[in-house]
């Protein structure tokens, strides 16, 4: 068989191959290429790979994954028959900058029966797609946040290391790549580092468990780390990730003295104060105050919905107050009638805030006991009225002592008077001079109930509920009041 056939033959048996070959001659003439080959150098023919090896070279930038140029490419060193394997170089067309490619190349030197080169062959694999997505990985470990460092199995030296671990130990890069994990110890004070160090060793998965990094200070720092078996490239190693616990017991630490303020302040407070679950409004707490006030122990409370403890005199005052609750998420100050444990009903200024405690939402109830205060107002009122009731032969001064009396410190006006209409201020004249209703609807040509409907509006504006109320107050902002009102 003649050297032509088997070089025919030879063609014939590469032409199918996935991985690329191209065939030099010793005059560094490229011989053969198989469609394999110029598809991984974007080449249709032969003539666009380059007929000869320095034709090659000017239609070729070839550098290292590390971007050093080669000097020598691969391509003639197999034209200088040494033999090589596992070169990763890039290749980019210098007629199209944006075709890349990324080659891992070998050679194949076969000889004949003198010794002498019968075959040169540069053999060729596409690991574009590989590198491409280690190069991702390489991305996303190196802006990853959570501390992470990948070990080599075969070695068990430290290959990678990304910013967060840096940052969380105080570590410089170079005192990590390279080291062993004798050196930079990643198991140290593991829980259970026996275990760790078996899996490790074995390359099997490493359970997340707590350990004590030691710092290059000097001190350490408490950490859950876990491991995971990978690959980079060919070559088994270990990720290890881990998770700052000295953030987390920070944390731990200044929620655990904020509640203890908390429930220390809630229980020396000596307005009464209760805790209730937001969800159902199930009483969980109350303090000592409350019980001063109420009478109600944590027995017949706690446990308890707002409902069920039989607080509320009147139940429409009670869903009132939760549908403010539940729409605005507050309530201020609003006066409500509450009962004592024996039966007493005691007027209460009650106030109300969500807050959030070990991640579960309570509402925080404050009550203020102004019964004495309305028993107070009540018999002042009624002795005011009582007094405008029959006060035929009570001087004008006396009515104003009286009035300032039921308003006191509003000598000379409010600036703040309300915006009343034409008619609001008729009516309220009207009042002051001594007209009842049917006086009033006469006088100014209306029914009885248009006069009513103004007077209510007029009351509300003013912020009264009687019409003795209003001549007060018309008093205290210069309305002429007659003797027939007083």
């Amino acid at each position: 068989m003649t050297a032509g056939v088997d070089r025919h033959e030879l063609r014939q048996i590469i032409a199918g191959l996935s991985e690329g070959v191209i065939l030099v001659e010793p005059d560094q003439t490229i011989a053969y290429a198989n469609a394999a080959a110029l598809a991984m150098h974007g080449a249709e023919s032969l003539d666009e790979l380059g007929p000869t090896v320095g034709a090659y070279r000017e239609r070729f930038a070839l550098r290292y994954r590390n971007k050093r140029a080669l000097e020598h490419y691969p391509i003639e060193r197999v034209v200088e028959g040494e033999s090589f394997h596992d070169v990763v170089v890039e290749v980019r067309r210098t007629d199209r900058p944006d075709t890349e490619f990324v080659h891992s190349l070998r050679s194949l030197v076969a000889t004949d029966h003198d010794g002498s080169p019968s075959c040169l062959a540069l053999i060729l694999k596409d690991v574009s797609e590989q590198f491409e997505a280690e190069e991702r990985f390489e991305k996303t470990f190196n802006a990853n946040p959570a501390p992470a460092v990948i070990t080599r199995l075969s070695d068990l030296r430290h290959v990678k290391v990304n910013a967060g671990f840096l940052e969380m130990t105080g570590h410089t890069r170079d005192a990590v790549l390279g080291r062993s994990v004798y050196e930079i110890d990643l198991l140290a004070n593991a829980r259970n580092r026996d275990l760790a160090v078996a899996r490790l060793n074995e390359g099997g998965t490493i359970p997340q468990m707590e350990a004590c990094l030691d710092l290059p200070d000097g001190g350490s720092r408490f950490v859950i780390v876990a491991g995971q078996p990978i690959a980079m490239g060919d070559e088994p190693c270990m990720l290890f990730t881990f998770a700052d616990l000295e953030l987390r017991r920070k944390a731990e630490t200044a929620l655990r003295q904020s509640e203890e303020r908390f429930a220390k302040a809630f229980r020396l407070t000596p307005v009464p104060t209760l805790l209730v679950r937001d969800e159902n409004h199930q009483v969980t707490s109350i303090n000592e105050a409350f019980t001063r006030v109420f009478g109600h122990g944590e027995d017949g409370v706690v446990g308890r919905s707002l409902a069920e403890a039989n607080l509320w005199v009147s139940d429409s005052q009670r869903i009132a107050f939760e549908s403010s609750l539940a729409r605005i998420g507050y309530v201020l100050g609003v006066e409500v009638c509450l009962r004592h444990e024996q039966g007493a009903n005691l007027d209460c200024l009650i106030s109300a805030e969500r807050v959030s405690i070990n991640d579960t939402d309570f509402v925080l109830l404050v009550l203020q006991d102004i019964t004495e205060r309305k028993h107070t107002e009540r018999e002042l009122f009624d002795a005011i009225e009582a007094v405008m009731a029959d006060t035929s032969w009570f001087s004008r001064g006396l009515i104003e002592k009286l009035a300032n009396l039921r308003r006191p410190g509003r000598e000379g006006g409010d600036e703040s008077v309300p915006n009343l209409t034409v008619r609001e201020r008729q009516i309220l004249n009207l009042i002051c001079s001594g007209l009842d209703d049917d006086g009033i609807a006469r006088k100014l040509g209306l029914s009885r109930n248009t006069v009513r409907n103004h007077g209510a509006a007029l009351y509300r504006k003013l912020g009264v509920h009687r019409r003795t109320e209003a001549v007060v107050w018309g008093r205290e902002n210069g309305f002429p009041i007659s003797s027939t009102s007083i």
